[in-house]
């Protein structure tokens, strides 16, 4: 273990494939959580069994307690503060992380640490605040980007910066190849700058909420591309975009009957789109030559 990260204990608030790689990175260089709060299990699949996410499995595995409250209110904190006091062999927090926890964390569970919540957002604040930062800058082609560690404070995204860095996409890959980057990265940058933190040594940085720009939380509707648009550069960045979810789709008539394309594969190349794989409604992946071949459109 880095000599720096002997003396941090931190709670780490998180739910989503993008927070587990934050943590193994985290983990990777030496800093393990206290305890890790995420999200309630959800009922999956065809018998709607109550699985946990990823993140609650993370925990199991690496043997770190952890809660799962529906809401942050009084209840979680009366639950919590013992924990958090050093109840029950446990380090009381010198900070919290947040990384894709997907709630709003109130103020007086953001002022329960000495150094207070920091927070990893992937875009260069106060540029994209909000839910899809990048998938924002994908549909942007705001291939200038980057990663801000921020500490939160009441209001969206809007509290003082700790620490950014700016990165240049070369091409826009999938999402998911885009979000673990960028995570991988920001975990970087806040490992880099915990111990300091901790010890004061930061100042923060007021951000310029004059230039704050918003996203929003995008939906099925989004994802209809069609395949006709003059600007084929701008669908293959949907494809990439919403390549995870809600996956880009278009539309066909197949024996008299209207039916969803999902596009799982493509390329742009030479100033043109490239569709490479495709999944017909109720069917499996194929390629699209065999897709386009087998579908008679009409």
């Amino acid at each position: 273990m880095n000599k720096n990260t002997s003396n941090i204990s931190f709670t780490f608030f998180g739910s989503s494939h993008m927070s587990v790689i934050v943590l193994d990175e985290l983990k990777s260089a030496g800093y393990i959580p206290t305890c890790i709060v995420t999200t309630p299990d959800k009922p999956q699949g065809r018998k709607l069994i109550l699985t946990p996410n990823v993140v609650k499995t993370w925990a199991h595995e690496n043997n770190i307690p952890v809660y799962d409250p529906a809401k942050l209110d009084t209840s979680f904190i009366e639950t919590f503060m013992p924990a958090h006091a050093g109840t029950f062999n446990l380090e009381p927090s010198s900070v919290f992380i947040v990384a894709s926890y997907g709630k709003i964390i109130p103020q007086a569970v953001l002022d329960i640490p000495a150094r207070k919540t920091l927070n990893i957002h992937p875009s260069l604040l106060p540029l994209y605040r909000g839910a899809s930062p990048l998938q924002s800058a994908m549909l942007d082609d705001q291939k200038k980007t980057g990663v801000s560690i921020m500490r939160i404070d009441a209001e969206m995204d809007h509290g003082p910066l700790i620490a950014q860095k700016e990165i240049i996409v070369q091409e826009w890959p999938t999402y998911e190849v885009f979000e673990e980057n960028m995570a991988r990265e920001g975990a970087r940058i806040l490992a880099d700058i915990l111990p300091d933190w901790i010890s004061g040594a930061i100042k923060e940085k007021e951000q310029d909420h004059s230039r704050a720009t918003y996203t929003k939380k995008f939906t099925k509707a989004d994802a209809l591309i069609d395949l006709s648009s003059p600007d084929q550069y701008l669908t293959f960045r949907k494809i990439q975009a919403f390549h995870e979810r809600p996956q880009a789709y278009f539309m066909i008539t197949h024996n008299g009957k209207e039916i969803r394309i999902k596009v799982t594969q493509a390329s742009f190349k030479n100033n043109a789109l490239v569709i490479e794989k495709v999944i017909p409604e109720g069917g499996k992946e194929m390629g699209y030559a065999d897709f386009e071949s087998g579908y008679k459109k009409y």
